[in-house]
């Protein structure tokens, strides 16, 4: 088995069933589309509870596994941890259907009532800020807090990223190998390259030696064709519950960068000016900036991150 902190370069299945979570994981069964699909989750009880829950969504290449050392923390304050893989992600299915932060957004309603949870504090990370803010429009009355971390989805990328289809990214996304998800991760995530981030690479690429990897390629098509296509930004004033921004002042993240011209990519994405802007078009909310941090403050500024969240999630 191997796990999600230390291993060799190994071809992965596409439901990482040989990456170990770092807690249990269990599904809970949708159906949709007429397909059957599970989706992953771990619910992570604390030693002494103070009676809140913590959802966390994750980013577009990322799934649960990334959220240890936030789950760890959050457990030892008293907080019940519910993180999901989205359906498409990590070890959920990765289903041919229509995907949208709509769609997803009913998905995780339906594990909380499932788990009979009323009330949450909710974090997204990137993409799962996007999905955040989708869950917090639609379901204000679940959401105690909103906390996002490093969201996507601060511009519209229809503006100013040419289109592409979800054939043209699934092409794209067919090259996929160790060395360019290590590429990528290098310039787009981190201000300074650590080996101990290598596993994130490790997870990220072994799927594309699998046999599957092909839909898993498609699914990582529709999602991106999702994000794309389906902003939040225009909808943040609309936001009804106390929200906290973190933000890494290096983080230039653009969805779909690569089409860019380089005086295009130094207009956009520059989330030094981004957090100011969006933490004033939500009411109630407080930005916490990270210097010399870029997409993942969680992982490349551990110590402050928790910090920050221990002292802003009430």
């Amino acid at each position: 088995m191997i796990t999600a902190t230390a291993f060799a370069q190994d071809t992965l299945s596409i439901t990482l069933e040989n990456v170990k979570y770092p807690y249990p994981v269990s599904f809970m069964p949708i159906h949709i589309e007429n397909q059957d699909l599970r989706m992953a989750y771990m619910d992570v009880q604390p030693a002494t509870a103070n009676g809140k829950t913590v959802m966390l969504f994750h980013g577009k290449n990322f799934g649960g596994y990334y959220w240890t050392n936030v789950i760890k923390a959050l457990s030892a304050s008293g907080y019940r941890v519910i993180v999901p893989d989205q359906i498409g992600f990590g070890k959920s299915s990765k289903a041919f259907i229509h995907y949208s932060f709509h769609q997803l957004a009913r998905f995780n309603k339906q594990l909380l009532d499932t788990l009979g949870v009323q009330k949450i504090i909710l974090m997204g990370h990137s993409m799962g800020g996007m999905l955040a803010t989708r869950f917090t429009l639609m379901y204000p009355d679940r959401v105690q807090k909103l906390l996002l971390e490093d969201p996507i989805g601060l511009e519209d990328y229809r503006t100013f990223v040419p289109y592409n289809s979800a054939a043209d990214d699934y092409k794209a996304e067919l090259k996929t190998s160790f060395e360019s998800v290590k590429k990528y991760y290098q310039t787009s995530y981190f201000t300074k390259w650590k080996p101990e981030y290598d596993y994130l690479v490790k997870i990220g690429a072994g799927v594309s030696k699998s046999a599957d990897f092909p839909r898993y390629a498609m699914v990582a098509a529709l999602t991106f064709e999702m994000i794309y296509e389906q902003p939040v930004c225009y909808e943040f004033g609309l936001i009804k519950v106390p929200t906290v921004l973190f933000t890494g002042k290096e983080d230039k993240t653009i969805v779909g960068k690569a089409m860019l011209s380089n005086e295009e990519k130094a207009k956009h994405g520059q989330y030094k000016i981004l957090g100011p802007q969006t933490a004033k078009k939500i009411p109630n909310c407080k930005l916490i900036e990270f210097e010399d941090c870029g997409h993942i403050p969680h992982i490349e500024v551990p110590d402050k991150f928790l910090k920050a969240l221990a002292e802003n999630i009430q």
